[in-house]
C-alpha cells in the first residue's frame, strides 16, 4: 500500500513539473535558431523597434485559407514572425481572416474598402479534386497603430522568367524587414523631411508626382529652389538632386556644401549628357549634348568622377523598329536597345537585396575615387556584357546590329550608382574668399571643413525615379513604366524607396532585408529511388522505438519491484 502511494505521489509530483515546465516555456522568448540561414532570428534593429512599443499595435492578415504549398508557406512564415514579435511584446496584437468568405453584397462592399486603400486582389490557379479553379487571394496584412495606418504587401512582384517559387522564397525573405520597416514608421514621434531641390532645370513635378505621393504618408516632403535661400537647413534629412540640366553657380555649390559639412545627406541623380530615343527617331541619328552642370569638380572632391561615356549591355529592354511597309503602314519588331541596361540588383546592399528588375537609359559610368574617412561601394552595376562608347558618340538605330557579335560586350560590370558614407572634406577647402567666410559668419553658419558624417548616393540615371507625364490628357504612369515594351519595372520604384529609407534611417531597419532564406529543392530523382526506403523508416522506426523503450521500461519495473 505503501509503495503504491508512492507511485501515486511520484506521478503527480511529476505531472505538476511538467505542467510548470510547459507554462514556463510557453512565457520565455529563449529558441534556439539551428537553420543554417538563420530563417527564425530577428535582427537586432527589429528587436529594437518592437522592444520600443508603447501603444497597442493591431495587424489584420488576410492571407489565410486552402493555398497551393507555396502560399502556405508564406502564411506559416507570416504567422511564426508576428508570434516572435509578439513573444517580445504584448502590444503587437494580429489576427488572420479570409476575406473571400461571406455573402455576396458583403464581398462587394469590403473588395471596394480594400480597393480604396492600395489592397488588390491576386488571381491564384489552385487544383482541386483534379480540377483547376481560379480564386482570389488578398496576400496583405493591415497595420493600424491608433489613428495611423499602413498596408503591407506579403508578396514580392515576381520577375520576367523567375518561378513561383523563387517569388514566393524571396517574399519570406523579406517578412521581417517590411513589417519591422511599417511598425517603425507607425511609432517614430516625427516624420523625417525630404526636399527636392528646383531652379536648375531638374525633373518638374509632374514626373516625380508618384514618387512625391508615395513618400508623403511616411515623410514630410517639399521642394526648395537655391535663389530663395541663403543656407540649406539642418532640419532637411534628404535632399534630392534630380537631373539637373542648368548650371549651378559658385553660390549654390557653396549652399550645397555646407549642408554635407553639417550632416547632410543627399541623393544626386545626375546625368552626363542629354540623350533620348526620340531625337534618333526623328533625325536617324544624334550626338547627345553634353549637360553642364558645374557639379563634376565637387563630386570629385567628394570621392566619385562621372565618365565620359554611355553604358550599353546585353542585358536591356527592347524598342520598336520598323522592318517592313505594309498596305501603307509600318510594320515594327521590337529588338534589344543596348542603351537601356536591366540592372539586377546585388545581394551585397540592404537597398538592392531581392529588389525586383531595374531598367535605366542611357546611364553613364561612374568612377569610385580614393577618398581618406569615405566608405564608397557600388550599389548598382550593368551586367558583365557590357560595351561603351565614349564622348562624342553617334547615337543611331544601327547600333542593334553590335548584338550581332556578342563577344564585343567584353568589358565587364560598370558600376552606374555609387553610395558613399564618412567625413566628407569641403569643395571649399583652402579656397574660401574672405567675403564668403563672413557671409556664412552673418548667417550663423560658420565655415565647416570636414563634414560631421553624411551620406550620399550617386545614380547616372534621373529617369529611374520619374514617371511618365502625358500633358495631353493629363495622364500619369507609374514609376518604372516602359512605354516601349509596355512592362513595368518595379525595382525601379523598390530600389528609389529602399534607397531613400536607408539614408535618414536611424536605426538600421533596412538591416533585416539582407535575411536571405534558402530554397532547399528536392532531388526528384533521389525521390523516385529511395521513396519506399524512407516509408519505411518513417513508419517502422517509430514504433521500433516505442517497443524497445516499452521492454526496458517493463523489465527496470519489474526488477525495482521484485525485490
Amino acid at each position: 500500500m505503501k509503495k503504491r502511494s508512492e507511485a501515486i505521489l511520484t506521478t503527480l509530483i511529476l505531472l505538476v513539473g511538467i505542467l510548470i515546465i510547459n507554462a514556463l516555456v510557453n512565457r520565455s522568448t529563449l529558441a534556439w535558431d539551428l537553420t543554417e540561414d538563420k530563417r527564425y532570428s530577428l535582427s537586432e534593429s527589429t528587436r529594437e523597434v518592437i522592444d520600443v512599443i508603447e501603444d497597442p499595435i493591431y495587424i489584420r492578415v488576410l492571407l489565410t485559407g486552402t493555398f497551393p504549398a507555396g502560399f502556405e508557406r508564406l502564411e506559416e512564415a507570416t504567422r511564426s514572425l508576428l508570434q516572435q514579435y509578439r513573444s517580445i511584446n504584448s502590444n503587437v496584437n494580429f489576427d488572420f481572416e479570409d476575406p473571400t468568405q461571406g455573402s455576396a453584397e458583403e464581398l462587394k462592399s469590403r473588395y471596394e474598402n480594400l480597393k480604396e486603400i492600395g489592397v488588390l486582389p491576386t488571381n491564384l490557379v489552385v487544383q482541386d479534386n483534379g480540377q483547376m479553379t481560379e480564386r482570389l487571394i488578398f496576400p496583405y496584412a493591415l497595420i493600424s497603430n491608433g489613428s495611423r495606418k499602413a498596408v503591407v504587401n506579403l508578396l514580392k512582384s515576381q520577375d520576367a522568367g523567375e518561378s513561383e517559387d523563387m517569388t514566393l522564397n524571396k517574399s519570406i525573405s523579406l517578412l521581417e524587414y517590411k513589417f519591422a520597416d511599417q511598425i517603425y514608421k507607425l511609432t517614430r514621434l516625427e516624420k523625417p523631411n525630404i526636399v527636392l531641390l528646383e531652379g536648375r532645370g531638374e525633373l518638374p513635378p509632374q514626373q516625380t508626382a508618384v514618387l512625391e505621393q508615395t513618400l508623403k504618408t511616411d515623410y514630410d516632403i517639399g521642394r526648395i529652389s537655391l535663389d530663395s535661400i541663403y543656407t540649406l537647413p539642418s532640419e532637411i534629412d534628404l535632399l534630392i538632386v534630380a537631373r539637373p540640366s542648368q548650371s549651378y553657380s559658385d553660390r549654390d555649390l557653396l549652399i550645397i556644401d555646407q549642408y554635407v559639412m553639417n550632416g547632410g545627406n543627399i541623393i544626386w541623380l545626375v546625368e552626363k549628357y542629354e540623350a533620348n530615343v526620340f531625337s534618333i527617331d526623328t533625325s536617324g541619328s544624334s550626338v547627345p549634348r553634353e549637360i553642364v552642370h558645374n557639379l563634376d569638380d565637387l563630386f570629385f572632391d567628394y570621392g566619385v568622377r562621372y565618365k565620359a561615356n554611355l553604358l550599353l549591355d546585353l542585358q536591356c529592354s527592347k524598342v520598336p523598329q520598323v522592318v517592313a511597309m505594309q498596305g501603307g503602314k509600318p510594320q515594327t519588331e521590337m529588338f534589344p536597345w543596348f542603351y537601356h541596361p536591366i540592372i539586377t540588383g546585388s545581394n551585397n546592399h540592404p537597398t538592392t537585396h531581392n529588389v525586383s528588375n531595374i531598367n535605366l537609359t542611357f546611364p553613364s559610368e561612374i568612377e569610385i575615387l580614393d577618398r581618406e574617412g569615405i566608405s564608397a561601394e557600388v550599389v548598382l552595376a550593368t551586367s558583365p556584357s557590357t560595351f561603351y562608347q565614349v564622348y562624342p558618340m553617334n547615337l543611331t538605330f544601327d547600333v542593334v546590329r553590335l548584338g550581332e557579335d556578342p563577344s564585343r560586350f567584353n568589358r565587364g560590370n560598370k558600376a552606374v550608382a555609387v553610395f558613399a558614407e564618412g567625413q566628407f572634406d569641403s569643395h571649399y577647402k583652402n579656397r574660401l574668399s574672405q567675403e564668403q567666410q563672413e557671409t556664412l559668419k552673418q548667417l550663423g553658419t560658420p565655415y565647416r571643413s570636414k563634414s560631421v558624417g553624411s551620406k550620399q548616393l550617386w545614380i547616372s540615371d534621373a529617369y529611374l525615379i520619374s514617371n511618365l507625364y502625358n500633358p495631353s490628357n493629363n495622364r500619369i504612369s507609374p514609376i518604372g513604366f516602359n512605354q516601349w515594351e509596355q512592362i513595368l519595372y518595379n525595382g525601379n520604384q523598390e530600389y528609389i524607396l529602399n534607397s531613400i529609407d536607408y539614408m535618414v534611417d536611424e536605426i538600421n531597419v533596412m538591416e533585416a532585408r539582407n535575411k536571405d532564406v534558402k530554397l532547399r529543392l528536392l532531388n526528384r530523382a533521389k525521390v523516385i529511388q529511395e521513396k519506399t526506403q524512407w516509408q519505411v523508416i518513417n513508419m517502422v522506426l517509430p514504433l521500433l522505438l516505442l517497443a524497445i523503450f516499452g521492454l526496458v521500461f517493463n523489465s527496470l519495473r519489474r526488477r525495482k519491484y521484485a525485490k
